[in-house]
């Protein structure tokens, strides 16, 4: 088809749900399609079996294709995952110049335009060349059942791409290692601080960002940005997805303890394995924390919030052995009776929640009670040390590192706290190279 230049930031949605089914919900996907930042110009719903050439039915298609001519829209984002035939086959039917993007490619795009750092710049590269391999398999495999090289332009080239991306494929993959080895040692180097470690997860848009500014310190953390150079002082809130892609970790203001609280990319609905597994490094900092706090956003309907809350403990419990707290979030948006009988609802899932509203800072007291209670309990030590400058400078890091009860200074200091089992072990191996003075 030909006809007018069409606008490259507006978009028309395609979504297809399975026959039987009710009209496929498009809430998500064009939130998905404004964060990559695209303008919504219409919409395309169909219910029924899927074409294996087309994915809607061909009418549909003429359909959608009228759409696109009336609006002008650039773009077609399909709520569905094409294949590359499907893909190659509606653009031969749709106007020239419009490009197609599936549900998946949409989300790697939103992905590299929220990368920043080196690892969360890998795994996008990671998870972009994992969506492409099996396209560029089937079209060597096609190429050598149909013995024509030059087919569709297929040949040595794609045969050559193959293999060029299985080995990028493993280099990153290399590379990315080593960075998990890294950040395991500097979470090591946190908990040997006597850093208790709290992980936010959850579904984009729950209101995890706002939740971490509503914890941690409003100011500048308290960190050696040489020791710790992934910790932000702020930490972005916006009403849109993916606006956390990295992670970004923080001091959260408590009495009792030392935390770090980090913030960690949203999950989405219906994420293929591979996907995920791509992310892996990121949701390393889930799996390797003391506490997980997975954030829910309460106004949602409670069938959706029940699928939600079992992909996440699928997706935490297969590697996390940290305890799980479920958040509900939002609550200034519902009424009391509401949020209560969702809770009840999900009992089930999400037993004994704690009710939040990030914007407004309601109940999060009640959560800094909770996360305190569900951490490794600290346990208590009474040293009794020489009194020597050395011994000043122990009590000094326990001061730092513990919650100290009483410190009785004689001939003798006697130091009574409570901390961490590292610390306390910490405090222990320093103690015993304290050198009692001659007389």
């Amino acid at each position: 088809m030909t006809g007018t230049p069409h606008d490259p930031e507006s978009a028309v949605i395609a979504a297809r749900g399975p026959s039987g089914s009710s009209d496929p919900e498009t809430d998500e996907i064009r939130d998905l399609a404004r964060s990559a930042g695209y303008r919504i110009a219409g919409e395309i719903t169909q219910t029924r079996t899927e074409d294996p050439a087309l994915c809607l039915g061909s009418g549909k298609v003429d359909e959608l294709a009228r759409l696109l001519e009336r609006t002008d829209a650039g773009v077609v984002v399909f709520d569905n995952r094409l294949g590359p035939y499907q893909t190659y086959n509606l653009g031969t039917r749709l106007p020239d110049g419009v490009n197609i993007v599936d549900r998946f490619r949409l989300i790697l795009d939103i992905f590299g335009q929220r990368a920043q750092t080196r690892t969360a710049q890998l795994q996008v590269e990671l998870a972009e060349l994992r969506y492409e391999l099996p396209r560029v398999e089937a079209k060597v495999s096609l190429a050598k059942r149909d013995e024509r090289p030059g087919f569709m332009g297929l040949g040595e080239y794609d045969e050559s791409r193959e293999q060029d991306i299985k080995n990028r494929i493993s280099r990153i993959r290399e590379e990315l290692a080593q960075i998990e080895e890294e950040e395991e040692k500097r979470r090591e180097q946190r908990r040997e601080s006597g850093f208790d470690l709290v992980a936010l997860a959850g579904y984009t848009n729950a209101g995890k960002s706002t939740l971490l500014r509503q914890l941690a310190r409003d100011l500048t953390i308290d960190e050696n940005e040489n020791q710790h150079p992934d910790l932000d002082a702020t930490a972005e809130s916006e009403d849109r997805l993916f606006t956390t892609l990295g992670t970004t970790t923080r001091r959260v203001d408590m009495d009792r303890r030392d935390v770090l609280i980090t913030d960690t990319v949203g999950f989405i609905s219906e994420l293929p394995h591979w996907l995920v597994e791509s992310f892996k490094s990121t949701l390393d900092a889930v799996y390797r924390a003391d506490l997980v706090l997975l954030v829910v956003d309460v106004t949602e309907p409670i069938e959706e919030i029940r699928e939600k809350l079992i992909t996440c403990h699928d997706t935490l419990y297969e590697r996390n052995e940290a305890p799980i707290v479920t958040v509900l979030n939002k609550i200034d948006c519902v009424d009391e009776d509401e949020w209560k009988r969702k809770m009840n609802a999900l009992s089930a899932l999400a037993p004994n929640p704690i009710t939040v509203s990030a914007v407004e800072g309601t109940g999060t007291d009640g959560l800094l009670d909770r996360i305190d209670r569900e951490l490794p309990p600290f346990e208590h030590e009474r040293l009794v040390l020489p009194m020597t400058d050395d011994t000043m400078s122990l009590v000094s890091w326990i001061h730092d590192n513990a919650r100290v009860n009483d410190v009785t200074y004689g001939e003798q200091v006697i130091i009574d706290f409570e901390a961490r089992p590292s610390v306390v072990e910490q405090s222990r191996s320093k103690a015993g190279t304290l050198t009692i003075p001659a007389e």
